[in-house]
This record gives structure tokens, C-alpha cells and sequence, in this order.
């Protein structure tokens, strides 16, 4: 049995799809206690982050998530209040995306 070719586009479609996979029950749990801050606030967002997208969140979602999550509290809480727009390292699609989603009301 032969494996087919997969081209430029194909992959990228592949690599797409794996990114958009939903993120699995043991990673969610992970994932939420990796997210508790030290700031209440900062904890308020997340909780309610949480209660809007956790069954649709994604495996690039999560990521994005998880490089927030990096973050010093007070850092944090400049992105959530939009005191301060993302820079750098932290420009990046899956972490505008979660920021996005962390920001709406």
C-alpha cells in the first residue's frame, strides 16, 4: 500500500485542522489550573472565559492560553483591560485570537 503525496496546500490544511481539533478533557483540566492567577480580576476573566468557550475550545486556543498565562499577573491584567496592546512575542495569532476572547463582555 502506498502513502499519497501530500502538497504545499495539503499541508497546511492538515497542520489547520490539527490546530482547530478540540482540546481534550484532561488538557482542559490541565489547562484551567495552569490559569489561576494570584489577582482576583485577572481570575474573573478567566472564569468567565472559561464558562463562554471551554467546550469549543481548540488546540490553538489553549496555546495562546497557555503563552497568556506566562504573563506576570500585573502584565495580564494590562492586556485583559486593554491598558496595553500585546508586543513582541506575544503578537501572535492564537494569542490575539484568546485575548480577543478574554476581552469581550
Amino acid at each position: 500500500m502506498t502513502n499519497p503525496v501530500i502538497g504545499p496546500a495539503e499541508s497546511s490544511q492538515v497542520m489547520t485542522t490539527a490546530t482547530d481539533a478540540l482540546i481534550d478533557e484532561r488538557a482542559l483540566s490541565k489547562l484551567k489550573w495552569r490559569c489561576r492567577r494570584g489577582l482576583l480580576e485577572n481570575d474573573l476573566f478567566i472564569e468567565r472565559f472559561f464558562q463562554r468557550y471551554e467546550a469549543t475550545l481548540t488546540e490553538r486556543q489553549a496555546e495562546g492560553l497557555r503563552v497568556l498565562m506566562e504573563l506576570a499577573d500585573n502584565d495580564l491584567m494590562d492586556l485583559l483591560m486593554a491598558r496595553k496592546e500585546p508586543e513582541g512575542d506575544l503578537q501572535r495569532p492564537d494569542v490575539l485570537e484568546v485575548l480577543g476572547l478574554l476581552r469581550t463582555r
